[in-house]
C-alpha cells in the first residue's frame, strides 16, 4: 500500500473524546437500583474481550499492551516517555492510537470495519513497548499485526476467500463462503440458531461450529437441540462432511458473565427481571439461544423500568455472512420527561402504520404497542454505541409478543468541540446547525419504532400451516399480481437474505422515517409545530434539517466504501447512499449535487425544501414499497437485485472524485469516554467513577475496569 492510500488508514489525529453524561440520573437510582446497574454493567464490560477476539487476532494482545502500560507506569505518560526516549509528538500519537483503539474495541473501525494505524513510526511503539517486560510480551503477541498494511485486502473485514480478515471464522484456511451458506443451511434445518457461534473449517474437511457457553461440553440436559453434537451433512455441496457442535468459545469470559448475572437477579426488582437475569445466566453458561430468547421475553414483559438493559450476541452487521452476533451489553436510566414524547409517539403509531404504503395484507395483524423510552446511558460494552436500538431481533418473537424501542439520549446529544459541518450550503447552515440534533431525534424515534417495528413476514410457520391465506395470497402493489414467494418453515429474514440483510432492513427503516417525518402530527409529538402542514415554520425547518442531514449522510457515506474492492463496509451508510439516489433520482429537480469545480471542492447539496412533502416523500414511499414487499414475501431475488442497483457506486463520480472530497473533509468520529461503577462489598453501596473527556481520560475508563 503506497503513500497515499496509507493516509486513509491512518488514525484519527485527534479522535474526538467526549463524556457520557450520566451523573445526575445514576444520582437519582435507588441503592437496589444501583446494584442492579453495576453488575449488568459488570458483565458488558467483561465481554469486551469477545468483542475484541471478534474483532481481528491481534486485538486482545493490543489491548493489553496499552492497559500494561498504563498501569505499569502507574499513568504517568510524561515518566514513560523518558524512559522510551520518545519525542512528544509519538507519545500524542500513541495515546490517539490508543483512545481509538479502546473507543472502537479493536484495531477495525466500529463503523466502516477498515483497519486504522497509527501514525509516526513504529520504532516509538518498540521503545515503549521494551520499558517493561509484561507490556513488552502483549506486544510481541501482536506480531506485528498494529502498524501491517501491506495486504489492502486485509486492511477491511470481509469473507475470507474475497481477501478479507474475519475472525468469525477462525483457524479456516480455505473456507469459502459457499462453505458458510451450506453450512448455515444445514443447521437451519436442524432447528439451531447461530448468532453464539463461530465457525471453524478443520484441515480434513470437517466443520467445528463453536457454540460460546461457559460449559465445554454438551450440557446435562442437553443443548437447544438435544444432545448430539455429532453429524454428518446431508446435502448440497458439502455432502459427507462431518460437522461438530463444540461448546465452551470463550469458557472463562461466559462463566464470569453468567455470575453477574445471577449477582443481577439477587438485586431485580420484579420477577420479569429476575426471570431474565437468569435466563441470560442460563444462556450464557449453556450456550443456550432459546434460553436467551426466554431472557428477551421477559424483557418485553418488563414495562417502564428505572434501569433499562439489554446484553449478548445481538446484532450481525459484522459477521460478512450477517448471522453471527458480536457481543454488546448496556445498561441505562430512564429519562422520564423525554420518555413522555416517546410514549406520545407509541400512542400514535395505529393510526400512522396505515399511511405506509402496503396494504394490511403486508403488516402484522396486531400492532404491540412497545415500551419506548428515553434512556441515558451509564454503560454501553460494545464496539460502536448506536443512537437508537429496537430489539429483539427474532422475528418469531417480534411478529406475535412484541419489541422494544429505546432512544439514547446523552448518545444523541454528546457533542465534539468544533465539529465541521461540510456539503451544506452557507445558506441552509443555519437552520442545520440549529434543528440537526432535534430532527435526528425525530428520525430515530421514526426509525426504531414504525421502522423496524412494522411490516409482516408471510410465512409457512410449520409444515402446512401459513399466517396468511396461501389459497388466496396477497396482491403485490408492485405487480398487481398475487404473491408467489414467502418464507418455508425454520427460514428468517436474516437467513433468506444473509449478507444484505442489515442494510437492507436499516435502508428500509430509514425510509420509513423519511415518509413519516413529513406528517406534522409526528413532528407536533416532538414539540414542533401544530400538527398542521407548514414548510415554513418551526416544523418544517426540523423536516428540511432532516432531508438536508441524510442527503449529507449519503455523501459522507462514501468513506465507508472501498472502490477497489467494490465493497461497503457499513450497513448503516450503505443504506444511506441507497437513499440518497432514491432523492438524486426524484423528478422536478428535487435534489442536486451543486458544484462549479472539475475536483467537487465545491460541493454542496441543494435540496428544494418546498417539494420535500410532495416530490421528496413520494420518491421515498416508491422505493420503500419495493424494499417492504420484497422483505415481506422472502423475494430474495427481486430484493437483492434492487438493493443491488440502489447501492452501485459509479466508478469515476463517485467512486473517485467524490469519495476524494469526503476523505479531504473526514471528522473524527467521536469516541465515548463512560463512567464505572464500582460496589463497596461491606456496604453494598455502588459509587460512580466519571473521567475526564481526553485521551488519558480514555485510557483510565478502561483500566480500572479490570476486564
Amino acid at each position: 500500500m503506497n503513500t497515499q492510500e496509507l493516509k486513509n488508514f491512518l488514525a484519527d489525529s485527534p479522535p474526538s473524546t467526549v463524556n457520557l453524561e450520566i451523573k445526575k440520573h445514576f444520582e437519582a437510582l435507588s441503592d437496589q437500583q444501583r446494584r442492579y446497574a453495576h453488575y449488568i454493567s459488570r458483565s458488558a464490560f467483561t465481554g469486551m474481550r469477545i468483542t475484541l477476539r471478534q474483532t481481528s487476532p491481534e486485538s486482545e494482545s493490543i489491548y493489553d499492551f496499552i492497559i500494561e502500560l498504563y498501569k505499569a507506569s502507574n499513568s504517568d505518560w510524561k515518566s514513560l516517555q523518558t524512559k522510551a526516549g520518545i519525542s512528544d509528538e509519538e507519545l500524542k500519537y500513541f495515546l490517539e492510537y490508543a483512545a481509538m483503539f479502546l473507543g472502537n474495541c479493536g484495531n477495525y473501525k466500529s463503523f466502516g470495519d477498515s483497519k486504522f494505524v497509527p501514525r509516526g513510526d513504529e520504532k516509538a511503539f518498540d521503545a515503549l513497548a521494551a520499558v517493561y517486560p509484561k507490556a513488552n510480551e502483549f506486544y510481541k503477541a501482536t506480531k506485528g499485526a498494529i502498524f501491517s498494511s501491506g495486504n489492502s485486502g486485509m486492511m477491511h473485514l470481509g469473507y475470507p476467500d474475497e481477501g478479507h480478515l474475519s475472525t468469525y471464522y477462525p483457524d479456516s484456511e480455505g473456507i469459502t463462503k459457499a462453505d458458510i451458506s451450506a453450512v448455515s443451511d444445514f443447521l437451519e434445518k436442524k432447528g439451531l440458531l447461530v448468532e453464539n457461534t463461530r465457525l471453524r473449517k478443520n484441515p480434513d474437511g470437517s466443520f467445528d461450529v463453536l457454540i460460546a457457553a461457559a460449559v465445554t461440553s454438551v450440557p446435562t440436559a442437553g443443548g437447544d437441540i438435544g444432545k448430539e453434537t455429532e453429524f454428518e451433512i446431508d446435502d448440497g455441496s458439502l455432502k459427507g462432511h462431518k460437522l461438530r457442535l463444540v461448546y465452551g468459545d470463550y469458557s472463562s469470559i461466559m462463566s464470569l458473565i453468567a455470575g453477574y448475572h445471577k449477582k443481577a437477579a439477587e438485586n431485580a426488582e420484579n420477577d420479569n427481571q429476575k426471570n431474565m437475569q437468569l435466563a441470560y445466566a442460563k444462556s450464557f453458561e449453556e450456550g443456550s439461544l432459546e434460553a436467551f430468547k426466554n431472557s428477551q421475553r421477559f424483557w418485553i414483559r418488563d414495562k417502564g423500568p428505572m434501569v433499562e438493559s439489554n446484553i449478548g450476541f445481538v446484532e450481525t452487521y459484522r459477521d460478512p455472512h450477517g448471522v453471527r452476533g458480536e457481543w454488546e451489553g448496556f445498561v441505562a436510566t430512564v429519562n422520564l420527561e423525554r420518555t413522555k414524547a416517546f410514549g406520545s409517539l407509541v400512542d400514535a403509531a395505529e393510526a400512522m402504520i396505515p399511511k405506509l404504503p402496503w396494504s394490511k395484507d403486508f403488516e402484522k395483524d396486531k400492532f404491540l404497542s412497545p415500551d419506548f423510552t428515553s434512556l441515558e446511558v451509564l454503560s454501553f460494552g460494545c464496539s460502536g454505541l448506536p443512537a437508537g436500538i429496537n430489539i429483539p431481533n427474532y422475528d418469531d418473537i417480534r411478529q406475535t409478543e412484541g419489541f422494544k424501542n429505546v432512544s439514547l439520549g446523552n448518545v444523541l446529544s454528546a457533542k465534539a468541540p468544533n465539529e465541521k459541518i461540510p456539503f451544506i450550503s452557507e445558506a441552509d447552515l443555519a437552520v442545520f446547525q440549529k434543528y440537526q440534533d432535534s430532527a435526528f431525534e425525530v428520525q430515530v424515534g421514526i426509525h426504531e419504532l414504525l421502522g423496524h417495528g412494522t411490516g409482516k413476514l408471510l410465512q409457512e410457520t410449520e409444515t402446512g400451516v401459513y399466517n396468511f391465506d396461501v389459497n388466496c395470497p396477497p396482491i403485490s402493489p408492485i405487480t398487481n399480481r398475487p404473491v408467489t414467494t414467502y418464507y418455508k418453515p425454520g427460514q428468517t429474514w436474516g437467513s433468506v437474505f444473509g449478507s444484505i440483510a442489515g442494510s437492507y432492513e436499516e435502508c428500509r427503516a430509514e425510509c420509513v422515517a423519511m415518509a413519516l417525518a413529513c406528517d406534522f402530527s409526528i413532528l407536533k409529538i416532538f414539540g414542533f409545530g401544530d400538527g398542521k402542514p407548514d414548510m415554513d415554520g418551526e416544523a418544517g425547518d426540523v423536516l428540511y434539517a432532516a432531508y438536508l442531514s441524510m442527503a449529507r449522510a449519503g455523501i459522507a457515506s462514501m468513506e465507508m466504501f472501498d472502490p477497489s474492492k467494490g465493497k461497503w463496509g457499513q450497513a448503516h451508510s450503505q443504506a444511506r447512499f441507497s437513499i440518497l439516489k432514491c432523492f438524486l433520482d426524484a423528478p422536478d429537480d428535487f435534489c442536486k449535487l451543486d458544484y462549479k469545480n472539475e475536483d467537487l471542492s465545491d460541493l454542496m447539496i441543494k435540496l428544494d425544501r418546498s417539494k420535500i412533502t410532495t416530490v421528496g416523500r413520494k420518491a421515498v414511499e416508491a422505493y420503500l414499497q419495493k424494499l417492504h414487499i420484497y422483505k415481506s414475501t422472502a423475494d430474495v431475488e427481486e430484493g437483492t437485485k434492487l438493493y443491488a442497483d440502489m447501492t452501485y457506486v459509479e466508478p469515476e463520480f463517485w467512486g473517485q472524485k467524490v469519495r476524494h472530497e469526503v476523505l479531504r473533509n473526514k471528522q473524527p468520529r467521536k469516541v465515548f469516554v463512560q463512567a464505572n461503577t464500582v460496589l463497596d462489598e461491606a456496604t453494598g453501596k455502588v459509587a460512580l467513577v466519571e473521567y475526564e473527556p481526553s485521551l488519558e481520560g480514555m485510557i483510565k475508563s478502561f483500566a480500572e475496569r479490570n476486564i
